[in-house]
């Protein structure tokens, strides 16, 4: 009885919320506004999305963050699932393609797409829903991007393995100025192409 008390005693149930509020800020402590995104992630390159035949043909070569994002007004935004899985098809990748008018009119250079996948399922996927015309998708076939911004998210349950959380991000010559993360990787509600057109 006394277990069972001190499981449901009010200073319990606090220190479990401190805890929980704790672990959350330090995953998501490296991307806040202000972030240099490239200085955040040293070292890492992401892979764009291409054809098996493309990737051989480049000497499976690879773009340094500085290229993506140095002098460059970009919108980014991240999948956890990424390649045909639902949420990443149906709602994430459509909200983007379909505001693409209202983010050239202000200012955008690039609206990124960005998943752990390799670039070659990702190019497949991008040319099924009709939205490689439209967005830049980049593959971080081994988590390191997200790593290293603390979005990584173990989705093993859902037979995903390592990927990362739903995000998305407008940043400014490097630095961040606006950063939304899903409290579920399911969730959509504050990733879309609404809300960040509206941080803009």
């Amino acid at each position: 009885m006394s277990i069972l008390k001190l499981r449901n005693s009010p200073a319990l149930r606090s220190a479990a919320s401190i805890a929980r509020i704790g672990v959350s800020s330090r995953a998501f402590s490296k991307l806040s506004e202000g972030t240099d995104i490239t200085s955040a992630a040293p070292g890492v390159s992401l892979q764009k999305a291409r054809s098996w035949d493309e990737g051989v043909s480049s000497k499976f070569s690879t773009t340094p963050l500085s290229d993506i994002f140095k002098g460059k007004k970009v919108v980014i935004f991240g999948l956890p699932g990424g390649a045909y899985t639902g949420v990443c098809s149906q709602q994430h990748v459509p909200s983007y393609k379909s505001h693409m008018d209202k983010f050239k009119a202000k200012g955008i250079d690039s609206v990124i797409c960005v998943s752990v996948n390799d670039p070659y399922t990702l190019n497949g996927w991008a040319e099924k829903i009709g939205a490689k015309d439209a967005i830049e998708f980049y593959g971080d076939f081994d988590g390191k991007f997200h790593k290293s911004l603390g979005l990584d998210k173990d989705l093993s349950a859902a037979l995903l393995g390592p990927r990362s959380e739903r995000w998305s991000a407008y940043v400014e010559d490097g630095k961040v100025k606006a950063v939304n993360v899903e409290e579920a990787p399911s969730d959509f509600k504050v990733t879309g192409a609404e809300v960040i057109l509206g941080q803009i």
